[in-house]
């Protein structure tokens, strides 16, 4: 039997997905009004799934940190860093050999260097959380920079280009007759939604995010579960970073850098409390189709990067008020 505090909570989280939805909606419809000719071509749909899945890996990992109350302001560093040393590895082995184009073998090489690459760096983030007991946005804030300026040494300022062909198929490829970042990204969102419904973990890191101290009466371990939602932000944004550099066949330490205040607003409008233990992979999937739709709109109708941002940052401050309102008046 459901009780009535249950009930509740289930009918909640469904009207935040239906607001989702409604406002996806009203976007696409706005957008075809304004700019039906060019908004409504299937180029631009076909360019969106390739585009919004690196972002959309970025806010799930956002969101994950948020869960146990925390932030992750690293990720886009993280997801750059990832790319560049893949890419350092291609080049090396590409002048050793003579031949461009590496086989399989290797790119499968390179993407395990960067997957390593974002485990370390959540692992670091983690330990300076957990340890260390740096606060999250703080601690974040601080390796964000550490992997950007390690990313600029190793390049001295440009971009590494000329990634394998089986590399940029990540990005640029297709499997089933879908953008394969798209597909990547809906198999991986389900299996971090799995994880954080139906295991241990995604029911602790809830349990935490919602009530730390009846977490630490019911004997959880409290740092280790931050540590591992760390490594698991880390993996998901070095997963971002073999997209992005698929997909633009090129890595730099800059790329992406307006993705971070991005990420942050797709995760809170997805559903997700700042404040830890509530949050919902449809509801960041959701979220971050309605942005691309509005972003795509906005560059069909000629606006501004700069106003682009600062709609951005408006918005975010506007969801928060918005989400805070809600809970004062519950």
């Amino acid at each position: 039997m459901i009780n009535k505090l249950d009930f509740r909570a289930i009918l909640n989280r469904d009207k935040n997905i239906v607001q989702l939805i409604v406002m996806t909606v009203l976007i696409f419809v706005i957008m075809t009004a304004l700019s039906p000719d060019k908004f409504l071509r299937y180029y631009n749909f076909e360019s969106i799934t390739y585009i919004f899945p690196e972002l959309g890996l970025l806010s799930i990992a956002m969101m994950i940190a948020m869960l146990t109350g925390g932030i992750d302001l690293s990720v886009v560093g993280i997801a750059n860093l990832s790319g560049i040393l893949a890419g350092i590895l291609f080049k090396k082995l590409a002048d050793e050999t003579g031949v461009a184009d590496t086989g399989l073998a290797v790119v499968l090489l390179g993407g395990v260097v960067a997957l390593g690459t974002g485990l370390v760096a959540g692992a670091l983030n983690g330990l300076l959380i957990t340890k260390v007991k740096i606060t999250p946005i703080l601690a974040t804030l601080g390796t964000g920079q550490v992997f950007t300026g390690l990313a600029i040494v190793l390049t001295g300022g440009p971009a590494i280009v000329g990634f394998p062909e089986h590399w940029s198929w990540v990005g640029n490829g297709k499997l089933l007759g879908l953008a394969t970042p798209f597909v990547l990204f809906v198999l991986i969102a389900i299996a971090v939604s799995f994880i954080l419904v139906r295991t241990p973990l995604g029911v602790n890191l809830m349990l935490i995010g919602t009530n730390p101290k009846a977490a630490l009466f019911a004997g959880l371990k409290r740092e280790r579960m931050v540590f591992y939602s760390y490594m698991m932000t880390g993996v998901l944004a070095s997963i971002a970073g073999i997209m992005l550099s698929g997909r633009t066949n090129a890595a730099k330490s800059d790329y992406g850098t307006s993705y971070l205040l991005q990420a942050v607003l797709i995760a809170v409008l997805g559903g997700t409390n700042p404040a830890g233990g509530k949050g919902r992979v449809l509801g960041v999937a959701i979220a971050v189709i309605a942005l691309m739709l509005l972003s795509s709109g906005f560059q069909i109708l000629r606006f501004s990067n700069h106003l682009i941002d600062f709609i951005w940052g408006a918005f975010l401050l506007l969801v928060i008020a918005i989400n805070a309102y809600k809970n004062r008046v519950r």
